[in-house]
This record gives structure tokens, C-alpha cells and sequence, in this order.
């Protein structure tokens, strides 16, 4: 079974409100949606979401990379050589780990309906059988993000996570304060930097600032890749420490665990290039003692839902955050959320059902490679 051809969009997911933390703010997130077709006809669907920070990616010029670079290479490959896939993309272009997450979110879509399982019995079968998600509360005024962790509790959320790490820390320990209080010791709290607090010093001072508010973890509190930094924080306060824009592939990871640097580390699809890597970063977390998140980049349903059958997979994973598709004005799937929890499909694949015609609608670039005019 290979893939015979292609196609390719680059769209704009609009929000509800404006998403923001402590690097940028976002009205639209942008995301490449791929499409491969095999010789029966089938459709596996995959998705990435470039950020120009995280991974170092932009959306068109994303678009181009798999239109002109990647997809040309993958079309005539067999659909069940992942890894080889990946060598090939590797061996094309390095990084660009949004793209490549696309082409793997697709090759086991396409997989999974081929061999009539869902993703997550392909690659372990259900170590999870419940998949939480916390109300994730953007930075904003301390009083409106208590307001919003408060309704969130009050509609279902079994936690919170709060964005912090934009302007004086002291303002940062206001909001943690102020979103405690509001909900009253009922849910933990998940408190995430976005790398806004920069230095060790200012972040310790931060955190130790936060205690008895219910924190659970402090997520990214310093610039990315200050490995020595985040290994300073971890050992200066009692809160779990987690890695998230510090840990990408396996060899952050393993720095991680040499400088003992982080409690926890949240691995997204977009940063490792899919689900065949996150898989193997998840097996090297576990080994370690570390405890893992799948966390999101703000995908729609179908790079959730990956991210989702990730978790299911696997045994070591303590937490989900893949609320993407809660944050939509106009979706393009249909992944089903009931706070806390989110329900995977147990059709085969990815088992969302794609809105072709939204996909076509909120497009900004279309492009097909290979011979989809034979579909």
C-alpha cells in the first residue's frame, strides 16, 4: 500500500478570543493540512502548526516546504515505513518539525483505516483509558483570569492552567494569587511561563512567591535551552519544575535528564515531528522518571486527537492539554470534548471526520502533488 498522491492547505483557524502568553497573541492559528491518498482511494489526514518561536517555523513558508520539498519525496512511498519516512525527511531538510508532524499525523491516519484499527491500537493499545484536560486561562487582568478559572470550575474542569510571564513577575504572582482564591483550593493549578520569566533568579523569586496557592507544577519558566538555569530553579524551590520550549527531540531530553534539570516534560507533536517520535521521547521519559504531558500547540481536532492517541498509548503519561478545538470559533473536525474530559473516536485512523469543504474555506494556499486528478 503506498501513497500515490497529495494535497496540501494552508488555512487559518479563527479564535473565539485572542490567545495570548508571554511570547505572543494570536486573533487566527495558522496550520498546514495535508492529505495523502493511497491506491485504493483512501485519505489519511494529518496537521501542523508552525510558531515561529517554538519551532522555529512560519506558515507559508511551511506550505512550501511540504509542497516543494517533502510531499514530492513522500508520494510513492509504502504507507507502514514511518520511521523510513522520517529518515528520508530528515535526510531533506533538518528541523521544520510542524511539517513532518503533518506527514506522520497522515501516514498513520491512513494506516489505521487500512488496517481497521484506531492509531492508539497500532502503537500499544490503551494504557489510559481516561484523558483529562485542564480550562486553559490566557494572561490577562488577575481579577478576569480568577473570573475565568472560576466559571471553568464551576462548569466541569477538574484544573487550571494559567498563562503568566508577560510584564513584572510581581503582577504574574497577583494572577496566581488571585486565580487561588477564586477557586478555593478545589482544582490544582498549572502555572506556565512561556519562558516570560527569562532568569533563574527571578523565577525562583516568582514561585517561592506562589506558595500555598495550590500549584501543581511551574511550567518553561526560563528562556529555552538554559538547561543549567532550569536545573538551578528546580533544585531552589518545591514546586515540580517541567520542560516544555527547553525539551524538542531526544537530545534535549537527554540533557534534561543528565542535569537533572525538570519534574515533568511536556512533549507535543509538532516539536518531535509526529507520533512515531513522540512515542519514542515518551518510552526515554518514562526510563528516566520523568513523568510526561502531551501538550499542544494549539492544533484543531486532528493534531489533538494525535496527540490524544499518544496519551492513550502510553503508560507514563500524567496529564493532557490538547484544548485546541475549544478555543475555535470554526472547526475543522470533530473530536469530542465534555469537560474534564475529551472521548477519542474508536473509528480507525486518527478517527476524526474532516470538514472538507471548512478546510477549502478557511485555506489561504492550496497545492496538490502526484496524480490526485486519478482519485
Amino acid at each position: 500500500m503506498n501513497v500515490v498522491a497529495a494535497r496540501l492547505w494552508a488555512i487559518e483557524l479563527p479564535l473565539r478570543e485572542p490567545f495570548v502568553v508571554a511570547y505572543g497573541r494570536w486573533e487566527a492559528m495558522p496550520a498546514v493540512i495535508v492529505e495523502l491518498i493511497d491506491e485504493q482511494g483512501r485519505s489519511g489526514w494529518g496537521e501542523g502548526v508552525p510558531d515561529e518561536i517554538v519551532t522555529a517555523e512560519h506558515l507559508h513558508g511551511t506550505f512550501e516546504i511540504l509542497r516543494r520539498l517533502l510531499l514530492p519525496r513522500i508520494v510513492g512511498c509504502r504507507v507502514a515505513d514511518i520511521e523510513a519516512v522520517h529518515a528520508r525527511m530528515d535526510a531533506v531538510i533538518s528541523g521544520n518539525t510542524a511539517a513532518k508532524a503533518a506527514i506522520d499525523l497522515a501516514l498513520h491516519d491512513l494506516l489505521g483505516q487500512a488496517g481497521g484499527l484506531p492509531v492508539y491500537d497500532l502503537v500499544g493499545g490503551r494504557s489510559n483509558t481516561e484523558l483529562s484536560y485542564p480550562r486553559v486561562v490566557p494572561i490577562g487582568d488577575p481579577a478576569a483570569m480568577a473570573e475565568q478559572a472560576a466559571l471553568a470550575v464551576g462548569s466541569g474542569y477538574a484544573s487550571v492552567k494559567i498563562k503568566v510571564g508577560q510584564g513584572d513577575p510581581r503582577l504574574d504572582v497577583e494572577r496566581v494569587h488571585a486565580v487561588s482564591q477564586a477557586v478555593a483550593d478545589r482544582v490544582p493549578i498549572r502555572v506556565d511561563a512561556n519562558q516570560g520569566w527569562q532568569r533563574p533568579d527571578v523565577a525562583i523569586r516568582a514561585i517561592r512567591a506562589m506558595s500555598g496557592c495550590g500549584v501543581c507544577w511551574v511550567e518553561e519558566p526560563i528562556r529555552a535551552g538554559d538547561i543549567a538555569g532550569l536545573a538551578e530553579v528546580r533544585r531552589a524551590v518545591e514546586v515540580p519544575i517541567m520542560a516544555d520550549e527547553t525539551c524538542h527531540g531526544p537530545e534535549s531530553l537527554l540533557a534534561i535528564i543528565a542535569a537533572r534539570a525538570a519534574d515533568l516534560v511536556n512533549i507535543k507533536l509538532m516539536k518531535t515531528g509526529g507520533i512515531h517520535p513522540a512515542l519514542a521521547m515518551c518510552q526515554l521519559a518514562h526510563a528516566a522518571g520523568l513523568r510526561v504531558q502531551i501538550g499542544s500547540m494549539v492544533e484543531s481536532s486532528l493534531g489533538s486527537a494525535a496527540g490524544y492517541h499518544v496519551a492513550t498509548a502510553r503508560g507514563g503519561v500524567v496529564s493532557t492539554e490538547l484544548t485546541g478545538p475549544l478555543l475555535f470559533s470554526r472547526e475543522i473536525g470533530d473530536l469530542r470534548y465534555e469537560p474534564p474530559l475529551v472521548h477519542l473516536s474508536q473509528q480507525p485512523g486518527l478517527g476524526v471526520s474532516v470538514d472538507v469543504e471548512a478546510v477549502a474555506e478557511l485555506s489561504v494556499a492550496h497545492a496538490e502533488v502526484g496524480a490526485t486528478a486519478a482519485r
